[in-house]
């Protein structure tokens, strides 16, 4: 049985009487078994937590920069076995694990090491000429994390190093059914020399260990990555204990091909950002808006190149497309592209799980979707699989107002070779991340975050430390004098 709970440097079984399991979706074989974290667990990973928020937080940055740099080299050294456990809890193809998961993880652990370094307030003038103005960052306290089962270890990474970098202490809640690279990262921080406490993990359900989490009395901050229903009932939660609230939430991003795009560039473009991690990136190119003089040979060379796309054991590495992560995602992707089937839409190519070996796992084909209505099920909500839905337009300001047409906000991408389209797109496309020409690179310098129902506040950047710090004005008088003039807007002066 592997032990759900690392609190205050210790390992241990979690106290709950339900028994989880990870399950490699593809083949359905049991990975890990354990006894799951229950409020009693969040209680003690919390008062970890608080008990090295004072140590931590008053450390000279130099000494978080450096165990930040030391775990950055522990997990270089250990990058193939991380990339491995990854694939085998997530189903992920083993090239997308060794080439982005791990390296990116890896690169956002030395950009926080540095990061801690610089994180400053400022000194200002005497704007009333008679007091010092300085403004200070300091850290908040004990911050909940809970984290989506998507990509378990970059999302443990975006919620941990911020956190920690700016002098705070956490308790994650990775996903109950892919806990085991955040599990591993803990026991790293702690190798690297990051206090006992700072960095805690717990591994529960939503219900028991998540609202324990984000309701209790001594974590002052909330970061969420996950869905929009389940983020609502987090801030629901987190609001009646008046809490910082991080939300990063679901994406329908839009894919807006003008008539002028290198078409070539676009095709390949739709169909990586759309299968990467089998769709499921809340990120991930879903609707396609393509003008209409490119919109049949858009549509051609995409599903040219779905038909080539190898799906497989994900831990070979000619694998392009792994499983979803469960057969109840499956079943739910499905759903999506049976019901746009009887409401008219077209299957170009895909919509169906393959057979023979693939059977075993929650196998589904890339799916081409066209004549789908703007309105319609499969347009307007996140299916997170292997689904493209393409629908064309005239206009270049039909399709703006196409793309706008969502109550997301978190990433979108626009592909023109006219620098002035472009620039109204980035412009006018309400997102939080417009890719030009591109879709999905992310850098650890960028922020990522997004509007509307996908949520609000940064991952990543500089620009993260906005959530995970206090802003201090501190005021000191320069003048020695003991009456000051305003005091006679109190009391006469005597």
């Amino acid at each position: 049985m592997t032990n759900a709970v690392f609190a205050g440097g210790t390992s241990r079984a979690g106290s709950s009487t339900t028994v989880g399991e990870v399950v490699n979706p593809a083949d359905g074989t049991i990975v890990a078994s354990f006894a799951m974290a229950a409020a009693a667990d969040v209680d003690t990973a919390v008062a970890a937590a608080k008990d090295a928020f004072p140590g931590w937080s008053t450390a000279p940055p130099v000494e978080r920069a450096t165990a930040l740099t030391r775990l950055a080299a522990i997990l270089e050294g250990r990058a193939a076995e991380y990339a491995l456990v990854e694939t085998r809890q997530t189903g992920k193809p083993i090239r997308l694990s060794s080439e982005f998961d791990v390296p990116g993880s890896i690169d956002n652990v030395s950009f926080f090491a540095g990061a801690a370094r610089n994180l400053e307030g400022k000194a200002s003038a005497e704007w009333d000429g008679a007091h010092t103005s300085i403004i200070r960052r300091e850290a908040i306290g004990v911050v909940g994390s809970i984290a989506p089962w998507n990509y378990p270890l970059q999302m443990s990474m975006w919620k941990i190093l911020p956190a920690i970098a700016a002098g705070n202490t956490i308790v994650l809640k990775p996903a109950e059914i892919t806990p085991l690279t955040s599990l591993m990262l803990a026991e790293d921080c702690v190798a690297a020399g990051i206090p006992a406490g700072v960095v805690n993990v717990v591994v529960g359900t939503g219900l028991e260990a998540g609202e324990a989490l984000v309701s209790h009395p001594d974590v002052s901050m909330v970061s969420f990555t996950g869905s929009t229903p389940v983020g609502k009932r987090v801030m629901e939660l987190a609001t009646a204990g008046v809490k910082r609230v991080h939300l990063e939430l679901g994406g329908k991003a839009p894919f807006v091909v003008f008539d002028d795009a290198d078409l070539e560039a676009a095709v390949h473009g739709a169909v990586a950002g759309s299968l990467i991690n089998t769709g499921q990136d809340c990120t991930a190119a879903t609707r396609a808006y393509v003008q209409r003089p490119l919109y049949d040979a858009f549509v051609a060379g995409v599903a040219d190149l779905y038909a080539g796309v190898r799906m497989g054991n994900p831990e070979d590495p000619a694998t392009d497309l792994g499983p979803l992560i469960s057969a109840r995602q499956a079943e739910r992707v499905a759903g999506f592209v049976d019901r746009a089937r009887g409401y008219g839409a077209r299957i170009v190519t895909g919509g169906m799980a393959p057979g023979g070996e693939l059977a075993k796992g929650a196998f589904y084909s890339p799916t081409l979707v066209v004549d789908a209505a703007q309105d319609s099920d499969i347009v307007q909500n996140e299916i997170f699989g292997p689904v493209l839905v393409v629908l064309p337009f005239d206009t270049d300001d039909e399709g703006l107002a196409l793309a706008n047409d969502t109550v997301y906000g978190l990433a979108a991408s626009a592909w023109t070779t006219d620098i002035f389209r472009g620039l109204r797109a980035q412009r006018e496309i309400r997102a939080g991340c417009v890719w030009v020409n591109d879709h999905i690179p992310i850098v650890s310098e960028m922020p990522h975050g997004g509007y509307g129902q996908s949520g609000f506040g940064k991952d990543m950047s500089m620009y993260s430390f906005d959530e995970y710090t206090n802003i201090k004005h501190v005021s000191l008088d320069i003048t020695g004098e003991a009456r000051k003039p305003w005091h006679r807007t109190i009391f006469t002066d005597h």
